[in-house]
């Protein structure tokens, strides 16, 4: 009964999963062919040059605007969760007015709650990944404003690098949970809706991870 919905949903993951791995694969072979390796090459020489300057203003700056951006994000994943749980409530109005275009999809109610849990899912990894960003990025600001000698200034440096890209790494993870938030809504009015809604949305979302070709011309002269 489960069939149609099932593949659907594990093809769309797997189309998904592999995208990812793909675009982690081009970033580690050539870092300028996605717009990823190039902000990692920008943060480890921003990191040098706080460090080398001591410009602390503009360290507080930019470490402030990343926490903002991964407490307002982290923040909506919890408010869409909530609103998402504020579906079960009305879950038998919802799902026959949303089930209503799904044509070889199971309409039954237990299909529509592992819909909804699978979303609830996505919404809480998002949110974890946002969090896990913001306390990285609260550790790369007292990393870089610790007092020591040029050896300890080293260290602490290349850890501030390192924990600075982790919670770039953290916050683009949780970026991709949210895009595939469109798939799974998707998924609700119908399976068929999900395949053609991750297709769409991986185009999407290359156009954005891949470096503007001017920009790759000018690294190649």
């Amino acid at each position: 009964m489960y069939t149609f919905d099932l593949v659907f949903f594990c093809l769309s993951v797997a189309l998904y999963a592999a995208y990812n791995l793909y675009i982690r694969h081009k970033e580690a072979v050539a870092p300028g062919f996605t717009i990823h390796g190039i902000s990692r090459t920008a943060r480890v020489q921003w990191v040098a040059s706080v460090l080398e300057n001591k410009n602390g203003i503009l360290a507080v700056q930019t470490l402030r605007n990343a926490t903002m951006a991964s407490t307002f994000m982290a923040s909506t994943s919890v408010l869409l969760a909530v609103g998402v749980l504020s579906l079960t409530g009305n879950g038998e109005n919802v799902r026959h007015t949303w089930h209503s275009l799904n044509f070889f999809g199971s309409v039954t109610s237990d299909m529509f709650a592992l819909k909804i849990l699978a979303l609830l899912l996505n919404f809480f990894l998002a949110f974890f990944c946002f969090t896990s960003s913001l306390r990285l990025y609260t550790h790369v600001a007292f990393m870089l404003g610790a007092e020591g000698g040029p050896e300890d200034k080293s260290h602490m440096g290349c850890m501030a690098e390192k924990y600075l890209n982790m919670g770039a790494n953290h916050f683009s993870l949780g970026m991709r949970a949210f895009y595939f938030t469109v798939p799974l809504v998707f998924w609700i009015f119908g399976a068929q809706f999900m395949f053609f809604g991750t297709i769409f949305l991986i185009s999407i979302v290359y156009a954005l991870d891949k470096t503007p070709k001017q920009v790759m011309h000018q690294q190649n002269d």
